[in-house]
This record gives structure tokens, sequence and C-alpha cells, in this order.
């Protein structure tokens, strides 16, 4: 199991990937996410101007944005072009890093507070 240290590195890299990722480099919004990973990871929610919108994790990310997604209702409420939304995926790998996801989607809430999070965990 990775330390703290190694948990805060791997956080601040997965940052980087989804805060800094050309908007160009995003996949578009669809119905059926193709181009999507099933795989387990990190996912954000970005608009072409405003920023990270939405920080997620999922077992299966693919499946986790078809199944709907309250940001996608957020941004139709909010008026955004769907061409202006993009997704930033950052898949892990099938064994090991998985039982992490919640640990390193915590540390980047903390450090991004996005919109569309309703609830950002607190350090205790």
């Amino acid at each position: 199991m990775p330390n703290d240290a190694e948990i805060r590195l791997e956080a601040q890299v997965i940052l980087d990937t989804l805060a800094f990722t050309p908007f160009s480099d995003c996949q578009p919004l669809s119905r059926e996410f193709k181009n999507i990973p099933i795989r387990p990871g990190l996912y954000a929610l970005r608009h072409r101007e405003e920023g990270l919108l939405y920080i997620g994790k999922a077992k299966h990310l693919r499946d986790r944005l078809r199944g709907g997604h309250k940001a996608f209702l957020w941004g139709w409420l909010d008026r955004y072009d769907p061409d202006d939304v993009g997704i930033v995926i950052y898949p892990l790998g099938y064994f090991g890093k998985a039982g992490l996801l919640l640990e390193l989607e915590k540390l980047i809430l903390q450090a991004t507070k996005p919109p569309y999070n309703v609830k950002i965990p607190r350090d205790i």
C-alpha cells in the first residue's frame, strides 16, 4: 500500500492531467461514450473557458458516464453549449490502484473545489 506522500504525488499527477489537458484533447459529450475506457479511474467534466466543473471516480468509467450524470443536467441548466464541455479521463490499472480511488478523489476535490461537486470531503 502506498504511503501518504506517494498518494499525494499520484493525486497531483492526476490533477495536472485533469486540469491541464488541452481542451482539444478532451472527449466530447455523447450518448455512448465509446472512446471512454471501461476500466477504473478518475474523470473531469471541463468547460472550454470555465475550467473544471466536476471531478469524479468510477470503477467503470464508460458505464458511469453512459448512465447519466448530474453534471450534464447542471451544464444544460447553466446553458452551456455541449461543444464547450468535454471529459478528461485518467484511467487506473485494473488491479492495485483501484482501491485508492476514494483517497485520490478526496485530495483532488480539496485542491480544486469544482462547482458541480456538491460535497467536498474534508480532512479529519
